[in-house]
């Protein structure tokens, strides 16, 4: 995350000749560099023997940080190869990110000092130019198009993001095709045995058991719907993308659960059945958006039985008082229209629509940094494969993505909350044990 200051009056002379890039990024980021810069000018900063380093391979890589300064404009010039992190391999920058990330606090110069930096590099790159492919359109041309959280609008939001292509995430995410946040029993644990024990520790937590019936909403590649299935549960998914559908219905059917299971390539607000005694929300509140809370939740009680249990999984903020919008980085490259906010809103929304009671809450933000090192360690793995399949720029995105959410959940700047409800009878009351009766 990048990071701006106030700088003293700068020591640089705007009547002197001109500045080479390695000269303007050291008076932007205020000298004292711990990492190494290069330019295609010739030009370099910072330690000569330092680990990790950014190189600036072209000229389109200056406009595009000169015009959109900051994580936007270092995630273009990085997607489209016109800037690259030394140190560490691409499918898992998660090393030198990290090393950046102390140095990446931009000083604003003096006036002075922005004039001369400014005729230094010439106007040609304060003129904007398109961005990579990979970026999706600006907020406002999103909400031209249609209204934000629309079921057509995230029908292409869902497809923009999942529908990428599900041999890249069979490699990325592992044989469990889960993308969402892991339960690591032990820190030794593989990743294939966290996401299992997620399941495990949802599926207990839904006091679910033979005959029951589960509606897991957002399902993804119906991970949850084919664990509760094995365990004799009828457990209907819906996904908003098509190529996560047709997937899991062919495992549903591979593994013989079809009495069982099924995934449905439908909003989940077109889910008709209704009585169920378990919901699940694994990874789908974060596209929902903070106004739509209310519908959302009450969607979900009104799907259940009384007594029957609700379960949330998202990522949260730290705190409830931050904005809900994403940054530049992530709206534009990998949630567009995507929101976040804390847990105590996130348990308040429930609260407030009645009849549901909040029973339990847990942080798992240690365990998603340790997921996103798990997945960013299979890219490396399938590294040549990943980009012969989905091209360079979009193997780029996701090992910077991955890598930057991973420092985030590393320094509680985002976290990840389980929350547990049950729908009360008319009387008020419920059923549930005194005491959690899952295993943690």
């Amino acid at each position: 995350m990048t990071t701006f200051k106030d700088s003293t009056p700068s020591s640089v002379d705007s009547h002197a000749g001109k500045m080479t890039l390695a000269e303007i990024f050291e008076t932007l980021l205020g000298g004292n560099l711990s990492i190494r810069i290069t330019a295609y000018d010739g030009s370099s900063a910072g330690p000569a023997d330092a680990q990790y380093g950014l190189d600036l391979k072209t000229p389109r890589g200056t406009t595009y940080l000169v015009t959109a300064p900051g994580d936007l404009g270092l995630a273009r010039a990085y997607i489209a190869g016109d800037l690259e992190l030394i140190g560490a391999h691409p499918g898992d920058p998660y090393p030198a990110l990290k090393a950046l990330a102390s140095n990446l606090q931009f000083h604003r110069p003096s006036p002075l000092a922005l004039a001369h930096i400014a005729r230094s590099l010439g106007i040609e790159h304060f003129k904007p130019i398109a961005p990579p492919p990979q970026e999706a359109v600006p907020r406002w041309r999103r909400f031209a198009e249609g209204l934000r959280h629309s079921k057509s609008r995230d029908a292409e939001v869902i497809h923009y993001h999942y529908d990428v292509s599900n041999t890249f995430y069979e490699w990325v995410l592992g044989p469990s095709m889960t993308y969402t946040c892991a339960v690591y029993p032990e820190r030794d644990a593989s990743l294939e045995a966290a996401q299992e024990n997620k399941y495990r520790l949802i599926f207990e937590k839904l006091r679910l058991k033979p005959g029951d019936r589960l509606l897991d909403i957002g399902c993804g590649w119906g991970g949850m719907v084919r664990y509760a299935a094995r365990r004799g549960v009828h457990a209907i998914g819906a996904t908003l993308s098509a190529e996560q559908a047709q997937w899991a219905q062919k495992a549903i059917a591979d593994e013989g659960l079809g009495e069982f299971a099924e995934v449905r390539h439908s909003d989940y607000r077109d889910v008709t059945e209704s009585g169920f005694d378990a919901v699940s929300s694994i990874g789908l509140t974060e596209h929902i958006g903070v106004h739509n809370y209310p519908a959302y939740f009450g969607f979900m009680r009104d799907k259940l039985r009384p007594g029957g249990m609700l379960l949330n999984h998202c990522i949260t903020r730290p705190d409830n008082a931050s904005r809900s919008k994403a940054g530049s980085f992530i709206d534009r490259y990998v949630f567009p229209d995507g929101e976040l906010t804390g847990s105590g809103k996130i348990i308040s929304k429930l609260q407030d629509i009645g009849g549901m009671e909040v029973i339990h809450e847990e942080n798992f933000r240690e365990h998603y940094a340790m997921t996103l090192r798990d997945w960013n360690i299979n890219l490396v793995e399938h590294w040549d494969e990943a980009v012969a399949e989905v091209g360079e720029g979009t193997a780029l995105l996701w090992g910077l993505y991955m890598a930057g959410c991973r420092i985030g959940f590393d320094r509680n700047i985002i976290q990840l909350h389980h929350v547990l409800a049950t729908k009360l009878d008319e009387d008020g009351g419920h059923q549930v044990p005194l005491r959690p009766w899952w295993d943690a």
